[in-house]
């Protein structure tokens, strides 16, 4: 199938970006690294009149320390987070996640704003944002605006951002010298959509558990932190009877949806798999 007819322009400016965002309305959409977005053209499940090609404008992508977060443009390359040296130091997490992205060739094109702003259930880059708390920083014709990244994504393929808005960069609270964190998945094949996932990321002290963060990809509609599962584990050492409590707890709250290989059961038998390979991880 092809994708349907549709104007272009490439503008150098976010303010050439919002005029365009004003003027077209829901006839526009921007394209970014375009790895899900040309995939729905030529589907047909996305019909735009006119694609906002956002890879002229400057200031856009890049990694940076502040004085209180590791910032990320949004047009950064899933790559570049892949290989920076910035990242591995201060945000192991997104540095252990990002090679689980897709394949080498999408990671190459791929952005981390394109894929918050799809928020897709599945990704990865969304569930690493809820599990360190990170901050999306938007900007439109009204200035700047951030969310946190749990109030972000609000439904399936549903977030916070307005028709207006474009993501300009996501913050990301640094980490104390004794926090830990850990990332797994479960895919048919390395680079599928995962079938479930689990971020984690939890202050560590002989095996005892505090300020704990599950957040889990492909059990709902959105991340899903696991708060019942994080209570049972919370100030307390990993024994068997913790981690089987925790087990009992995240059974309690997760509800995935089947897909068209995996009934709604094994995906919650996956996750509890993940939970207890990620403690380990996390405790060892």
């Amino acid at each position: 199938m092809k994708a349907p007819s549709f104007d272009y322009v490439k503008p150098g400016s976010l303010s050439e970006v919002f005029s365009l965002l004003e003027k077209h309305g829901d006839d526009c959409r921007i394209i970014a690294g375009g790895q899900t977005l040309l995939a729905t053209l030529n589907m047909r499940l996305s019909e735009p009149k006119l694609l906002v090609d956002i890879n002229g404008v400057r200031g856009l992508s890049g990694i940076s320390l502040q004085v209180n977060c590791v910032r990320i443009g949004a047009m950064t390359r899933h790559s570049e987070i892949e290989e920076s040296h910035l990242i591995a130091q201060h945000m192991p997490l997104l540095a252990i996640t990002a090679p689980h992205v897709a394949h080498k060739a999408i990671r190459n094109k791929g952005t981390l704003g394109g894929s918050l702003a799809f928020a897709d259930p599945a990704a990865e880059w969304p569930c690493c944002a809820v599990a360190l708390d990170a901050v999306i920083v938007m900007a439109s014709q009204r200035g700047l605006r951030r969310v946190k990244a749990v109030e972000f994504f609000r439904e399936l393929y549903t977030t916070d951002m307005a028709p207006d808005e474009v993501i300009v960069a996501c913050e990301f609270p640094l980490q104390s010298q004794t926090s830990r964190c850990a990332f797994e998945e479960l895919a048919r094949r390395h680079g599928d959509y995962a079938i479930v996932g689990l971020a984690a990321v939890a202050q560590v002290s002989d095996k005892t558990l505090s300020q704990l963060r599950l957040v889990f990809l492909g059990a709902g509609n959105i991340p899903v932190r696991a708060r019942a599962a994080e209570a049972a584990l919370e100030g307390k050492a990993l024994s068997p009877q913790s981690l089987s409590a925790a087990k009992v707890a995240l059974a309690g709250e997760l509800t995935p949806a089947a897909d068209l290989y995996n009934s709604a059961e094994m995906k919650l038998h996956l996750a509890t798999v993940l939970l207890d390979r990620i403690l380990k991880t996390l405790t060892s």
